[in-house]
């Protein structure tokens, strides 16, 4: 079952092993929900799909260990999930692991890569929910500073790690700041704009990436923070505007804006450090209201 915008009364809306580096876009919505995995291995950008979610959901997040695994974590089908599928690398063999503290949909997941992982928000919920690698233990840290949902991550591994946007009713301009290793949590400079589903991903030791998203309605706009000042700017948009997408990175060689709302199968691709956009191959289908996640060569 669709959740959408509808549910959470928002915008109405019009991630077999294969090894090696890869990005994965997973689960969401093509009218209904599904829980299909699509491969882009690195660098060839070539397009699989893998062994499913084993839940079709959307509304859900994602985040990976480089090397280890890959998480997606909560959603929603007839009501809110608290699953977590791993993806071990880089067989893509999948089990669950350990579930979210409570089951949610519309939280954002970002990884400081081969120490911890972390399952931010959701409907009502400013909840942190943090993962040890490798043992994947789980515990709760600092709560975000205002509690939304649609809200996005990315992580600069080894220093910080970004939950940005969201809604809770009222569209978030705020991005929440956690140091690594302390984990200390602080408000950075705010996104242009208030903005619900964008997509986020990162260059890690580089730059960050907020992109698309609804504000008063989809945009195109792709805001990067670079790295380690945090000083904000917008680079070339999005092909078309659109919200509920998803967003990965190869850290050093490029990063992918995939899918979204209106209905699109569209993956951007930005080069790094150049950031020219050109497309890849598109989705199998058009799909919204779904993860990415990362085992990135740069890293």
């Amino acid at each position: 079952m669709t959740v959408g915008a509808a549910k959470f009364g928002l915008f109405a809306a019009a991630g077999a092993g294969g090894g090696g580096p890869a990005g994965y876009f997973a689960g969401g919505s093509t009218g209904s929900d599904t829980a299909i995995v699509e491969r882009y291995a690195f660098p060839a950008e070539t397009r699989s799909t893998i062994t499913g979610l084993s839940v079709a959901r959307d509304s859900l997040g994602a985040m990976a260990d480089s090397g280890t695994a890959g998480y997606v974590g909560g959603g929603i089908t007839s009501s809110l999930s608290a699953v977590v599928d791993r993806y071990a690398f880089p067989a893509e063999t999948t089990s669950t692991t350990t579930a979210l503290s409570a089951a949610r949909a519309g939280n954002g997941g970002m990884a400081d890569s081969g120490t911890a992982g972390y399952f931010a928000g959701g409907v009502a919920s400013a909840v942190v929910d943090r993962y040890a690698f490798p043992a994947e233990t789980r515990s709760t840290i600092t709560a975000l500073s205002l509690a939304r949902y649609y809200v996005v991550g990315m992580a600069d591994s080894g220093t910080a790690g970004y939950f940005g946007g969201g809604t809770t009713g009222t569209k978030s301009a705020v991005v929440d700041r956690y140091a690594f290793p302390t984990e200390t949590r602080s408000t950075i400079t705010a996104l242009s704009t208030a903005t619900a589903a964008p997509a986020g991903m990162a260059d890690s030791g580089t730059a960050g990436y907020f992109g698309g998203g609804v504000t008063t309605a989809v945009t195109a706009t792709v805001e990067r923070y670079a790295f380690p000042a945090e000083t904000t700017s917008t680079i070339t948009s999005l092909s078309a505007a659109r919200g509920y997408l998803g967003a990965m990175a190869d850290s050093g060689t490029a990063g992918y804006f995939g899918g979204g709302s209106p209905t699109s199968a569209v993956v951007d691709r930005y080069a790094f450090s150049a950031e020219t956009r050109s497309t890849i191959t598109a989705l199998s289908a058009a799909r919204w209201y779904f993860a990415a996640m990362a085992n990135s060569d740069g890293l």
